[in-house]
């Protein structure tokens, strides 16, 4: 799964709740990375780590998968 810009940005300056308490860590975590950087390259990295997380665990994140989606 890739999400999209729009999508990295409400994960990143919103709050959701996700089942996978993993990825709530991830996202807290690169939220205050976010908070002290948002240029465009440390975004980049912030959608890539968002992004890989994704790709391995998709298995177990399928609801979690869906919400994004629908941002």
């Amino acid at each position: 799964m890739n999400i999209s810009v729009k999508q990295a940005e409400r994960l990143l300056r919103e709050h959701y709740t996700f089942k996978q308490l993993g990825f709530s860590m991830l996202l807290t975590r690169l939220k205050l990375l976010y908070a002290n950087d948002n240029s465009s390259q440390s975004f980049d990295n912030y959608i890539k780590e968002i992004n890989d997380f994704l790709e391995k665990y998709k298995n177990v994140m399928v609801d979690d998968i869906a919400l994004i989606q629908s941002l």
